[in-house]
């Protein structure tokens, strides 16, 4: 999906730097690992933080796509996100028995700023936020923070609970039709380049 809005993708297996970030519109971490799921888990450390906040400040675009608790290293990664107001409050919203998929729906509100397209979301498992300035809600359900965004120098940080847009989840083949995870995909990475500065994006 972002590379049909143009954009060249790559891994980035090595600890952010200021020099393997320089170039970098989107730097999207997922799902830290816990000991629990691999033997050496690689934890966000005070130079990772400081490396990451300084390319963010100069326009970088940072997604974090968390998890539930039990399921993702929470500690470390809390420790850069509050850099921007953010907090994973390690909870588990929207649990889903069986193929009740309806629990996972979603509603993304007319004029929504990041969802043009897509209305009806399924999110599973997730965990909310605890926000503080700069960081402002983006989309909200009965009370919970469900995406949040701050903006920080000259760039943007976008976050949600959960790493929700699984192959399964937008490939039409387990989600019934009526649910928009698909179309929220591009919406998403549509919107995420949309906020690269225009000097990074030409560069």
């Amino acid at each position: 999906m972002f590379r049909s809005f143009g954009a060249n993708t790559k891994s980035l297996r090595e600890a952010p730097t200021a020099a393997n970030l320089k170039g970098t519109d989107v730097y999207i971490i997922v799902d830290p690992d816990t000991p629990a799921e691999t033997p050496n888990p690689h934890y966000i450390e005070a130079g990772d933080i400081k490396a990451i906040t300084d390319w963010v400040k100069m326009g970088g675009v940072l997604v974090f796509m968390g998890n539930d608790a039990g399921n993702m290293e929470f500690e470390h990664f809390n420790q850069l996100a509050k850099q921007f107001g953010i907090q994973f409050k390690q909870d588990s919203r929207n649990k889903v028995p069986g193929n009740d998929f309806e629990k996972g729906l979603l509603l993304a509100r007319d004029g929504d700023p990041i969802f043009k397209t897509a209305r009806r979301l399924y999110l599973k498992e997730i965990s909310t936020f605890a926000l503080s300035p700069p960081a402002k809600a983006v989309f909200q359900d009965n009370g919970d923070v469900i995406m949040a965004v701050a903006k920080v120098g000259r760039g943007t940080v976008f976050a949600v609970g959960d790493p929700w847009l699984y192959n399964e989840y937008v490939d039409g083949r387990k989600l019934p039709p009526t649910f928009d995870n698909f179309k929220a995909a591009r919406d998403l990475s549509k919107w995420l380049l949309q906020q690269a500065p225009a000097q990074r994006r030409n560069q």
